[in-house]
């Protein structure tokens, strides 16, 4: 390792952009030209660019988090000056020296780490920062009367399905609804969907708007719409028993109607159990819905073989979900599993030392990809896919040119691709990644196809 440490490559500074538009413009500043003061050590990087004002923009990266900080006004985060900082600092030390930080760019590191130091310090077992003590009873009393109003929003929901059922399935084809009972039969679920709001079921609202969907998805809705609406039964009379359910598939139940636990009871509470392990980070994915920025990291386990899912939410005038960490990378830390019958979601504790670029994944086969699944689903009926590494695999476009699969070597199985994405320039780019040989790709596994989210080409590429 050199003084600096290992660099990241292109690919792994441009997964943290916000958007295509900052991807370019962090391009056209990776050059010295507009760069002054730049440096770099084992766990940063920091320079001065040239900006449209008299005074340069003062730019730094604390690769740990990763985090960063400019001067400029942007409100996207990271700016294209960090993004390209760190892609004239992925070029090589000709481009990036390393060195000691510039006074203002040691103060800002600094200060960052005496406050993890402060957090670290007052959080039970060096975890996340402790919280004031709540009333105990006070959330009691407020936790059960949420369980008796999402009681009674899976209660009413019942009664919905089964008028459906008695009016028939074709009755939510029509624009009446087949009824004039409000909410009876079919038509429109918006209605149901916004009762199960206010019953502070959050997930059972988002299973019911997606009814509405089904019906207008083409041939053969009727039968998508009865599996839909059994597993939505599933999941209301899971709920109405769930004091009967074994414990990890009653929190299953509780997380898929909207019960959530928080990250910070998970890491320091009296049941926290962690999983220190070396992640490789398979995949960062950002989504906008306009109001709220998630962003979706999936990680697998070096000696545990486990995967996790890492998700954090942004909102606001900043929209900054966080952490960023690039596909590639290995991570050295602790995790917290969320409870259920098959837990991925995680929380991220304690990191043990910086992050630095990984090998390519191991992966599996078709078979072994579609097993998983099938094992995972076992466990918690009602998930739509499952992470998985494929390996020799080659895309290949359907005889008519409309779709896509996935192939394995050996050319007996094939897997088709998820049609909602990664969009016709990602599948083209995944070709061109293959150029007609078998790639490594890590991806989503579920009842729609194979999601691909990363191939390697050998770095890591973000379709």
């Amino acid at each position: 390792m050199n003084p600096q440490g290992e660099r990241w490559t292109t690919d792994q500074v441009l997964a943290l952009a916000p958007d295509e538009a900052s991807r370019r413009a962090g391009g056209k500043l990776a050059a010295p030209g507009p760069w002054s003061e730049t440096g770099a050590d084992a766990s940063a990087v920091w320079g001065q660019c040239k900006g449209s004002g008299k005074k340069p923009y003062r730019t730094a990266v604390d690769l740990n988090g990763p985090a960063f900080t400019c001067s400029c006004p942007s409100r996207k985060f990271p700016c294209k000056h960090a993004l390209g900082l760190l892609l004239l600092w992925a070029g090589g030390e000709r481009e990036v020296a390393a060195g000691e930080p510039a006074p203002w760019a040691g103060e800002w590191l600094a200060g960052r780490r005496e406050r993890a130091e402060r957090s670290a310090r007052s959080a039970p077992g060096g975890g996340a920062p402790s919280r004031a003590p709540a009333d105990p009873e006070a959330a009691k009393r407020r936790a059960e009367r949420r369980m008796q109003r999402i009681g009674a929003g899976a209660t009413e929901l019942e009664q919905r399905l089964e008028d459906l059922l008695q009016s028939g399935l074709a009755s939510a084809g029509r624009a009446d609804g087949g009824t004039s009972r409000p909410g009876g039969g079919g038509g429109s679920w918006g209605e149901t969907a916004a009762r199960m709001v206010d019953a502070q079921a959050p997930g059972l609202a988002s299973r019911v708007r997606e009814l509405d969907a089904v019906v207008a998805s083409g041939p053969d809705w009727p039968a998508r719409l009865l599996e839909e609406c059994a597993l939505l039964h599933l999941l209301d009379q899971g709920f109405l028993g769930i004091e009967r359910l074994p414990a990890p598939l009653a929190a299953t139940v509780r997380s898929r109607v909207g019960l959530t636990t928080e990250a910070a009871d998970l890491l320091t509470g009296s049941e926290a159990a962690t999983v220190r392990d070396r992640w490789l980070v398979l995949a960062q994915q950002d989504t906008d819905d306009g109001a709220l920025t998630t962003r979706r990291i999936f990680l697998r386990g070096e000696r545990t073989g486990r995967m996790a899912l890492h998700l954090s939410f942004g909102g606001g005038a900043q929209r900054r979900p966080g952490p960023a960490l690039p596909p590639g990378l290995v991570l050295d830390a602790d995790l917290a599993y969320y409870p259920g019958a098959r837990p991925l979601r995680a929380a991220l504790g304690e990191r043990h030392a910086p992050a630095v670029p990984g090998p390519v994944p191991s992966g599996c086969g078709i078979d072994a990809a579609l097993a998983a699944y099938g094992d995972a689903l076992r466990d918690d009926p009602w998930l739509d896919s499952w992470p998985v590494v494929l390996s020799e695999v080659t895309p290949i476009p359907s005889r008519d040119g409309t779709s896509w699969q996935l192939a394995d070597a050996d050319g007996e199985s094939a897997l088709p691709l998820d049609p909602r994405g990664p969009g016709r320039t990602g599948l083209w780019q995944l070709a061109a990644i293959s150029g007609g040989a078998p790639i490594t790709v890590f991806g989503e596994c579920g009842h729609r196809g194979f999601l691909p989210l990363t191939a390697w080409d050998p770095a890591p590429v973000s379709l």
